[in-house]
């Protein structure tokens, strides 16, 4: 765990332009899996959220604060706020829905390829499908997102 007090930075707009709070690279290698660790990221102990660490380009990191914590905590660029970051202990860094946890237990095909991808795009996979309401939805999802996947394995 590391925790401290910082300014909010705001990246340059042809780099995104992304809210920011900056982690020297003597923090990320205390890290058991370094730069590919999964952190979650407390902000004035009102805010928690999983996030990844993202190379500033001078050898430190950042992670991104949203615009939307920022108006939560009525906080802008510039503004000072206390942050905590642990390691996420769950490396895939966000929560598995049953229905994929259903359908990988069901079609050993599918959780073959499952495991096959890196945790960035299992990632993508939940982020895609659970923003839809419908679960035959998701399953078709899931299913062609796969089967996307199986024919990049091959």
């Amino acid at each position: 765990m590391h925790q401290g007090v910082q300014t909010i930075k705001q990246l340059e707009k042809r780099k995104g332009g992304y809210y920011y709070l900056k982690l020297d690279s003597e923090i990320v290698n205390q890290f058991s899996k370094k730069r590919a660790t999964r952190i979650i990221c407390t902000i004035d102990d009102k805010i928690s959220y999983r996030c990844g660490l993202n190379h500033l380009g001078d050898g430190n990191f950042y992670v991104i604060v949203a615009g939307k914590y920022l108006k939560e905590l009525n906080k802008d660029i510039g503004d000072v706020v206390d942050y905590k970051i642990d390691e996420d202990p769950d490396q895939l860094g966000v929560e598995m829905p049953e229905v994929l946890t259903v359908l990988l237990e069901q079609d050993v095909d599918s959780k073959a390829v499952f495991d096959k991808l890196t945790d960035g795009k299992k990632r993508s996979l939940i982020y895609n499908f659970v923003r839809l309401k419908d679960v035959d939805k998701q399953i078709r999802n899931i299913i062609d997102f796969l089967a996307k996947e199986k024919q990049k394995i091959k």
